[in-house]
């Protein structure tokens, strides 16, 4: 009997499980409400996850940003937890929403957050804090030197807003480049333009196709030579209808991706790749290892990378031996009119989630606003190809020197870096941001998946005509959940993914001891009527 009112207290249990999670989830959050003031008194523990592109220097930049923060408030103790890749964090943080275990700060993606959102109050909205006169942008009650509202470019702080809401900062920021083997181009009788084009690079890219007598490239003498190779597909076909002024999607989450300026990319890519001219990042491999060991000719990836690309870099993958003397030009990524240059904006934002207690809220969001100051700004944009988020830290004498020192030496001022940092900043207001929406996530991801399928397929042997990209529509569309959103349909379900590993094994043991409890039952209730 004992055991059957245990078995009965344990039914009870896994029957209110997931109303108690919920009520220590993000469903039961009140909106978040500023404190008038900040309470010295209450010791906060807040954790901070970011990624860092496996770059020592960034986490010990992250490191000292948490020990002056804590200095500053000694009562708020920050716990860092490093990550080397976005989608990760993306997917704990999607699993920690179930259980009301979001972090406090988090380095991520409007995309992302878009998603984070289905969750009532998961993030706490920035628009009041953003102006508050205390506790916002160079507020009164600031204890560090934060850069004013006015002082994040505008059309970085812009990407934040989600359905005309402030729910992220700009922290750093990035766009795309193409690093040119200049050497080479010269070498097939080519000369570059000041601004690149598709059709030059696809022309280029086919001459540089041709083999000696023996199987070798005329124009390295080697093997193995993919005259371009593109890191993110989804940026190449993003980028390639922005430019044409074709559809991608609407803010409202209406999907226009599956147009016929998107069939005739296609349609290039699979002339180029069953040439051997043209491949991608998940088919062979990244860019800058082709590129540095002179087996490629346009090697295109972010602003961010640059410390990996050139005869020179700082960071490589490849035996020395194996790296390829030539002088390499950083130009921006091809575009279809070059009087109208269009390319992504891109780049880690910070979001802050909501808690029960609105002090510890308050604590997250000064942290997060502490990565805005000049000495956290310009110590991570060196790291990298990046450039700060702030004319505070853009215009600072420091900054000023960094940019005028290119080429000094191959570490701090290594010239493919700030050539690329440049290129930013000089076109910025060519930059761009897509609609975020729940469900943006994954029609970025069927953007580059059209690309990725065409590569691989025509290597495959399979015909790129009018019925494989209808078909290839179809499946792309199945495969992300876009049918119906073409529609304008409104998106009711959250843009969750596969559920992670942890999620799966939770609700297996629940099932099992479901069926044990079952089984239990059933025979302890059939020996009671045989007695």
């Amino acid at each position: 009997m004992k055991k059957l009112r245990f078995l009965a207290v344990l039914l009870l249990v896994s029957l209110l499980a997931p109303s108690i999670t919920a009520c220590h989830g993000s469903r039961g959050l009140e909106q978040f409400v500023i404190p008038e003031s900040f309470d010295d008194s209450k010791e906060y523990v807040i954790t901070f996850w970011a990624k860092n592109d496996t770059n020592q220097t960034q986490v010990d930049i992250y490191k000292k940003a948490i020990s002056d923060f804590e200095a500053l408030y000694p009562n708020v103790k920050v716990k860092f937890q490093p990550y080397t890749d976005y989608g990760r964090i993306y997917n704990d943080v999607i699993t920690n929403i179930a259980t009301g275990t979001t972090p406090n700060v988090c380095i991520t993606y409007p995309d992302h957050i878009a998603t984070y959102l289905t969750g009532k109050n998961t993030v706490v909205s920035l628009d009041g804090l953003l102006t508050d006169e205390k506790f916002g942008l160079g507020g009164s009650e600031v204890r560090f030197d934060s850069p004013k509202a006015d002082e994040i470019i505008p059309k970085f702080l812009e990407e934040g807003v989600i359905d005309g809401t402030h729910y992220a900062i700009p922290f750093m920021r990035s766009t795309e480049a193409c690093y040119v083997n200049k050497t080479y181009v010269e070498k097939l009788g080519f000369t570059l333009p000041e601004k690149l084009t598709w059709d030059f690079m696809w022309e280029v890219a086919e001459a540089a196709t041709v083999k000696d007598e023996d199987g070798n490239y005329v124009v390295n003498g080697q093997k193995v030579l993919i005259p371009i190779i593109y890191k993110s597909t989804d940026n190449m076909m993003i980028q390639y209808l922005a430019q044409s002024e074709a559809g991608y999607s609407t803010a409202e989450g209406e999907i226009l991706l599956f147009n016929d300026t998107v069939k005739g990319l296609l349609e290039k890519v699979a002339v180029h790749a069953s040439s051997g001219a043209f491949s991608t990042f998940k088919k062979d491999g990244y860019p800058a290892n082709y590129l540095n060991a002179g087996q490629c000719i346009f090697a295109i990836d972010s602003t961010a990378g640059a410390t990996w690309m050139g005869s020179n870099a700082p960071l490589v993958d490849i035996s020395e031996e194996a790296i390829v003397d030539f002088e390499t030009a950083v130009m921006e990524i091809p575009q279809v009119d070059t009087e109208n240059p269009k390319m992504i904006s891109q780049g880690p934002s910070v979001c802050v989630f909501n808690k029960r207690d609105s002090g510890e809220v308050l604590a997250s969001w000064l942290f997060a606003q502490f990565l805005l100051t000049n000495e956290v700004q310009i110590a991570y944009s060196q790291t990298e190809g990046y450039a700060p988020v702030t004319s505070k830290a853009q215009n600072s004498a420091e900054y000023k020197d960094y940019l005028s020192r290119e080429g000094e030496d191959n570490l701090m001022y290594y010239d493919i870096k700030l050539k690329a940092t440049k290129l930013l900043l000089e076109n910025t207001e060519n930059t761009f941001v897509t609609p975020v929406f729940n469900g943006s996530a994954s029609l970025r991801n069927a953007a580059g998946q059209l690309i990725e399928e065409v590569n691989k397929g025509v290597r495959r042997g399979k015909v790129v005509d009018d019925a494989y990209i209808e078909t290839l529509y179809k499946d792309v569309s199945s495969l992300y959940r876009l049918d119906g959103m073409g529609l304008g349909d409104e998106i009711t379900k959250p843009e969750l993914g596969p559920l992670p590993g942890t999620a799966v094994a939770l609700l297996s043991s629940i099932c099992g001891a479901w069926a044990i409890i079952g089984v239990y039952v059933v025979v302890s209730y059939t020996k009671k009527r045989q007695k």
